[in-house]
């Protein structure tokens, strides 16, 4: 007896169907850069024509990066939403690549399958054109893999890639920050899509369904990851690179211990006061529950803070009021001190 791609396990046709309802939705995130190439092998985008890219730029500077969703994707499953882990995915590379100064261009991802769920796939890119439409970037392409044997049935996993653009005399690299710079928290939305292999631990036994905060517990861990992108490039509109904005730091895995220090000159220490912004209730129930080390949980999880920007003192009211403006919830959270590249938190 014949023996088809589709008795292997794998579905043509469903994917090809799901794929067609893809590109509609792709073309809400277009900008005249985007040379649309239906069903093409790859992506094409004009720099020329691009409304993002300026005639001013002297020495333009491509910047790409590239991430996933994490353990994330295990409580999407469980909860049976699939509709926002597409925007953790934008914003997990968005994020890293606003705070070398640049705009993000355009977006690819990469969805695999143990069988194609149509309903589910087609969610989870409602999700990545969300998180493109909040970054101002093109959906450009992407690929979908079904892969039996590999995945089971309903498990998937998610990758994305970024490029942008950012002129080579505006990149923020960190070089200027100096002692007595000050250090301003952006909040996060929760717990982003950082930690979840120990935060899925921590709750594991425990009703997703129950009352949390106004909400539920499994709604709660699912919040997706906040877009900085427009914040960002407001910022950067308005102040100058190194003088005013003197760094960035993306807290992503490592927390605010790790991620913090990337950014920082030897010679440089960041003290922040604890109490200076607020900690979403999701973190001291999770310390709770496992009786975590609270080094420890600066060390996982974001604790409030998704994004800081080292500024010069001078500038640093102004800058908080055009976050605000933006949308951010932004406090004056520390300063750099003399010290080796490191992060102490004071308590309240």
């Amino acid at each position: 007896m014949p023996i088809t791609y589709l008795d292997a396990g794998v579905d043509q046709e469903q994917k090809d169907k799901a794929i067609d309802r893809i590109l509609q939705m792709m073309r809400r995130t277009h900008d005249p850069g985007v040379i649309d190439l239906p069903w093409g092998f790859a992506g094409l985008y004009s720099l020329k024509t691009s409304t993002l890219f300026e005639k001013n730029y002297k020495h333009p500077v491509l910047v790409a990066c590239t991430d996933g969703v994490g353990t994330k994707l295990r409580l999407a499953r469980l909860l049976g939403k699939h509709d926002t882990v597409g925007i953790d995915l934008v914003a997990m590379s968005v994020n890293d690549l606003v705070v070398t100064g640049a705009r993000p261009l355009f977006f690819l991802d990469y969805v695999a399958m143990g069988k194609v769920d149509r309903a589910v796939l087609l969610d989870v890119v409602k999700g990545i054109v969300n998180g493109c439409e909040q970054s101002e970037c093109a959906l450009l392409g992407g690929e979908t893999a079904e892969m039996p044997g590999m995945y089971a049935d309903g498990d998937y996993d998610l990758a994305g890639f970024c490029t942008g653009i950012v002129e080579r005399s505006r990149i923020i690299d960190g070089s200027s920050v100096r002692v007595g710079d000050d250090v301003i928290a952006l909040a996060s939305s929760g717990l982003h899509s950082n930690g979840f292999s120990l935060a899925r631990k921590l709750v594991e036994g425990r009703d997703l369904a129950e009352p949390f905060e106004g909400s539920t517990l499994g709604a709660t861990l699912l919040v997706p990851t906040r877009i900085y992108a427009r914040a960002i490039k407001e910022v950067l509109r308005r102040y100058t690179v190194k003088k005013a904005v003197k760094a960035l730091a993306n807290i992503t895995g490592g927390g605010m211990t790790e991620n913090i220090p990337r950014i920082l000159p030897k010679g440089c220490a960041v003290e922040l006061r604890e109490g200076a912004w607020k900690i979403p209730p999701i973190f001291p129930f999770l310390q709770k529950l496992g009786d975590v080390p609270r080094p420890e949980m600066y060390r996982v999880f974001n604790m409030g803070v998704g994004m800081v920007i080292v500024t010069a003192p001078r500038h640093t009211d102004a800058i908080l009021r055009t976050l605000r403006r933006a949308g951010e919830t932004a406090t004056r959270a520390g300063a750099i001190v003399k010290g080796d590249q490191t992060v102490k938190v004071v308590p309240a």
